[in-house]
């Protein structure tokens, strides 16, 4: 089985801010793969299924941002998921807003829900797809800008990222990843 977690923040409060692409690439899935997200355990929100024939888990920690690992390990030790059969999905903001940049392995760039991911597995070689949400403007805190909507004039951007992103992991259900990054990355 393979496993797809998309990271955010749960409750509505959080729902259309910039740290929770991950959960709207999860909610695609789920739709678009008609596999709802039923189950809940692992502190967090989860659906199987299957693509093309291969077991997929979709799923969306509820631990908040900052303790993703809670609910990611815990699901992967539970089904015995080996790390190479993980793809994370995050905001970053040191991409642009809407840039895909998919990865084998990577250290955490400052991203919190990655630094508990990786802590937990006590490894960095597992798959993410990095959404680019971009910088705040000066004066403006990390934490605040992560945690707000996007302007109307990066909506359309970000549309067409979730959705690639989607279509990547989709695609990933039966293609080596390194075909997936040669196909997305850019």
């Amino acid at each position: 089985m393979k496993v797809i977690a998309g990271l955010g923040n749960p409750g509505s409060k959080y729902e259309e801010t910039r740290h929770n692409v991950g959960f709207k690439v999860i909610d695609q899935l789920s739709e678009s793969l008609s596999i709802p997200l039923n189950k809940q355990k692992f502190n967090g929100l989860y659906g199987i299924g299957e693509v093309n024939g291969h077991k997929l888990c979709l799923l969306k920690p509820l631990t908040y941002m900052n303790r993703s690992g809670d609910s990611v390990v815990p699901l992967m030790k539970y089904y015995k998921v080996e790390r190479e059969d993980l793809l994370v999905i995050y905001d970053d903001l040191d991409l642009v807003p809407g840039k895909l940049r998919l990865r084998e392995k990577g250290s955490a760039g400052g991203h919190n829900g990655m630094k508990s991911i990786i802590q937990h597995l006590g490894s960095q070689d597992f798959k993410r797809i990095r959404i680019g949400i971009g910088r705040p403007e000066p004066g403006e805190a990390v934490p605040d800008y992560v945690l707000k909507t996007f302007k109307p004039d990066q909506q359309a951007n970000i549309n067409e990222a979730l959705k690639r992103s989607a279509d990547a992991c989709e695609n990933w259900a039966d293609t080596p990843f390194s075909q997936v990054m040669n196909r997305f990355n850019g």
